[in-house]
């Protein structure tokens, strides 16, 4: 339940105060949705494999100079190891025949994988540009190819990290801010509803995208620690809910998201001692999902607007990292009902005191998209956890002490 700008700052009045209403109102809105989307046709629906399930095909049946092409699932230290032992010419030829395979790949060297990803960038504009005059599409449709090919020509900017890229359906994407070679703290920043490749940012309103954020994000960690080694990932590489239907209100996303997240997690250089997980809305559903099985490098997990996290408390996320949770006045997903029946709704609201989150300040943060804006709390609170600076960290009630220390481990450093 990322940004609209159509339903604006203000809080819908969907739901009247009592609690047994609210839940019984929130029942037959899910009723509605079942009924007019195809529960059964969203449950089974099988999307095109797309340009990038043709280009593991090809990778599959691959090789260079005789030697045969690592499993892409094989892991970090099995790819680095395998790209380790080619010489630069073979590296550079395998990223010019499979852009949407190394530009992909957990364990390909870094720098190699943003050169395929441009290569992956520049087919894609093409096919767009193709699109755009083709009299088959809809005009729609010839308008949708055309801003494809205008975010393709922006992401191919010369100072652009993308490290991942895929145009199948709505698409995915990623990208990076700083040095992540280098970096010993990276952190991720993991949007909501209606992120895809034509949402990945924004002219206007740009720090309610996710590259906006990433980029505000980055920004405010280097204000806080000049010379902290940091790095900060744009993660919309995975599918997420378009609008607010059914699969807005279930899981079934979030549970492949986290799988997703888990692997960009392992998938980070060796040097990588800390990561931090910044989930906004729906993000924050594929947060909590990953959670359990997360590495332990993964000492933060900061949730902002969510509508929960598939998880009545803290201990059901089943993990050892710090969990925060934050939500500005204004936010209109305070007036989602906190529900889980079955596959239905999210759990319990993270910034409520039974949780057990340590609920920090949003103070200046304008609607459900205004986290990241410079000069919040919630933006300043974020490059806090993000460079370990937990001592200034403002909390809800504006103490700087009484969300800083309790059971959420790991130990405050």
């Amino acid at each position: 339940m990322s940004s609209f700008p159509e339903l604006g700052s203000s809080t819908p009045t969907w739901f009247g105060d009592s609690p047994a209403w609210r839940a019984v109102l929130a029942l037959a809105v899910v009723f509605v949705l079942l009924a007019t989307t195809g529960w059964t046709a969203v449950r089974h629906h099988r999307p095109d494999p797309g340009p990038r399930q043709a280009a593991l095909t090809a990778w599959e049946e691959g090789s260079i100079d005789g030697r045969e092409l690592p499993d892409p699932e094989a892991g970090r230290a099995t790819v680095a190891g395998f790209f380790g032992s080619l010489t630069p010419q073979q590296r550079a030829e395998l990223a010019q025949r499979y852009p949407l395979v190394v530009g992909n790949l957990g364990g390909a060297p870094v720098e190699l994988r943003y050169r395929a990803n441009r290569i992956a960038l520049d087919e894609a504009r093409d096919t767009a540009k193709e699109r755009m005059k083709d009299r088959r599409l809809t005009p729609d449709g010839r308008r949708q190819a055309g801003r494809l090919m205008n975010r393709f020509t922006s992401m191919m900017g010369k100072d652009r990290q993308i490290l991942a890229f895929d145009p199948t359906g709505q698409g995915r994407a990623a990208e990076v801010f700083g040095d992540l070679t280098r970096a010993r703290q990276v952190s991720v920043v993991v949007p909501g509803v209606d992120t895809n490749l034509t949402t990945f940012e924004r002219t206007r309103q740009k720090n309610r995208a996710p590259v906006g954020m990433a980029r505000s994000l980055y920004h405010a960690e280097r204000a806080e620690q000049p010379t902290a080694r940091t790095a900060v990932i744009a993660w919309a590489d995975y599918t997420a809910p378009a609008g607010l239907g059914v699969d807005a209100a279930t899981g079934r996303l979030a549970e492949d998201g986290a799988v997703r997240l888990r692997a960009l997690v392992d998938s980070l250089p060796g040097g990588t001692d800390r990561v931090s997980l910044f989930c906004h809305s729906y993000g924050s559903v594929v947060c909590g999902v990953a959670a359990r099985d997360l590495s332990p490098k993964v000492t933060d997990i900061a949730v902002a607007g969510s509508p929960g996290m598939r998880a009545e408390s803290y201990a059901g996320l089943g993990t050892r990292a710090r969990v925060w949770a934050t939500r500005d006045s204004d936010d209109w997903i305070r007036d989602v009902p906190n529900l889980e029946i079955g596959e239905l709704g999210h759990g319990a609201d993270p910034v409520s005191a039974g949780f057990g989150a340590r609920v920090i300040s949003a103070d200046r943060a304008v609607g459900h998209a205004g986290y990241f804006e410079p000069g919040t709390d919630s933006l300043e609170n974020f490059a806090e956890i993000g460079v370990g600076a937990l001592g200034s960290i403002t909390c809800a009630h504006g103490t700087t002490t009484s969300c800083t220390s309790g059971t959420t481990a790991p130990e405050d450093v």
